[in-house]
């Protein structure tokens, strides 16, 4: 069988494969169940193996590259378009196997099982950030149905719990009471896990020379440096700083016809969790411009005036994506520059 490209479609227990050769005729058919996969991708012929990024997808690619394959995962908006006839799995494992084969496809890099633990801990810490904020809005909205508005954000709010339950003649029944009890120890919990992975990411940022590293630019705290670290295996992936920063969808969105080149508001694309830490990032460096007179805290202060706020918050972190990826690849510490 002359294989050159396998495209499989993955699930939990059932597994499309489509199979082409070199002049892109399919040559393979088949449907496979789970502990048949590898098994048969060991008895095949060295081939290029694509998949669409989903879950389960790096622990595959782990496992075919130790087969001696090579491994392209796939974004799904990149495969859509190859996508013949309606939507079933023959039709996407064949999608997938057209479009890996194609030369200007980008591809997910692979991930180590450590570099997803260490994502793990984002993951679950992120979940428990949202947790949080739902109970104390939710609390918020409780206490108001009772007549009792609790301040705005989230730390004058937790000063104010205490205090409201501990007060006997603000109306509140004793029903109620409990119930606003139990929404607060459990976010007192939520808080106190949090505070165990905030360590967790302290302690890996810490712990690794290219985290440590990222963590000498300005706006580049332990989520972002041990985030960058366990999501981008190599950096050499991206041509330059400027694709770095569009994989993170911090570039303008282009529209371009007829020779006039419009750009609008930044693409959001690539991923959210780390586009949002660089945007944080960003906001604080921002707040602590006061009267800093390096190159970068004057050209901050000339783009807040010239652009605004937001603006500059974006421009800031679009600037902080290209660092990290300078940094990483040239292996060097941040600099400070002063103005000449």
């Amino acid at each position: 069988m002359n294989l050159t490209t396998l495209g499989i479609d993955l699930a939990k227990t059932s597994f499309s494969l489509v199979g082409m050769d070199q002049h892109g005729k399919v040559v393979l058919r088949k449907t496979l169940k789970r502990a048949q996969l590898l098994p048969f991708i060991a008895q095949c012929p060295s081939c290029l193996i694509g998949m669409e990024a989903c879950s389960g997808t790096h622990y595959w690619g782990r496992e075919f590259t130790k087969l001696g394959h090579k491994v392209g995962i796939i974004a799904s908006k990149f495969i859509a378009p190859f996508r013949k006839g309606g939507k079933n799995d023959n039709n996407d494992a064949e999608a997938i196997c057209e479009a890996v084969g194609r030369s200007t496809i980008w591809f997910v890099p692979i991930k180590t099982a450590e570099q997803q633990a260490q994502l793990c801990v984002h993951r679950v810490r992120q979940g428990l950030v949202c947790e949080r904020t739902a109970l104390i809005n939710q609390l918020r909205g409780l206490l108001s149905e009772f007549g009792i508005v609790m301040p705005k954000g989230r730390y004058p709010a937790q000063r104010e719990i205490p205090l409201i339950l501990e007060d006997a003649n603000n109306g509140l029944p004793m029903l109620a009471r409990q119930m606003i009890s139990n929404l607060w120890d459990r976010i007192k919990i939520a808080n106190e896990q949090i505070l165990f992975y905030d360590r967790e990411l302290f302690r890996q940022a810490h712990h690794h020379a290219v985290a440590k590293r990222l963590l000498t630019i300005p706006g580049v705290g332990e989520q972002v440096a041990s985030s960058v670290v366990a999501s981008v295996p190599d950096p050499m992936l991206f041509k330059n700083s400027r694709q770095f920063a569009a994989w993170l969808g911090l570039v303008p969105r282009q529209y371009t016809t007829g020779g006039n080149v419009r750009l609008g508001r930044i693409t959001k694309q690539g991923d959210n969790y780390l586009r949002m830490c660089l945007v944080h990032g960003a906001r604080s460096v921002l707040a602590n411009l006061k009267d800093k007179q390096d190159k970068i805290s004057c050209w901050a202060r000339e783009l807040i005036a010239r652009r605004g706020y937001l603006r500059a918050v974006v421009a800031m972190a679009a600037r902080n994506a290209r660092l990290i990826w300078t940094l990483m690849v040239k292996q060097e510490d941040y600099k400070v520059l002063a103005t000449s």
